[in-house]
C-alpha cells in the first residue's frame, strides 16, 4: 500500500509540474496565431 501511495504522489507531483509547461506552451502557440491573425487583417 505503501508503493501505491508514494507512486501516486510522484505522479501528481509530475503531473502538476508538466501542466505548468503545458499551459506555456499553449499561451505561446496562442499568442502567435493572434498575432499571424491580426497580421493578416
Amino acid at each position: 500500500m505503501q508503493s501505491i501511495h508514494s507512486t501516486y504522489r510522484g505522479l501528481s507531483l509530475l503531473f502538476a509540474l508538466n501542466w505548468d509547461r503545458l499551459i506555456f506552451v499553449a499561451t505561446i502557440a496562442g499568442a502567435l496565431l493572434l498575432g499571424a491573425w491580426v497580421g493578416s487583417l
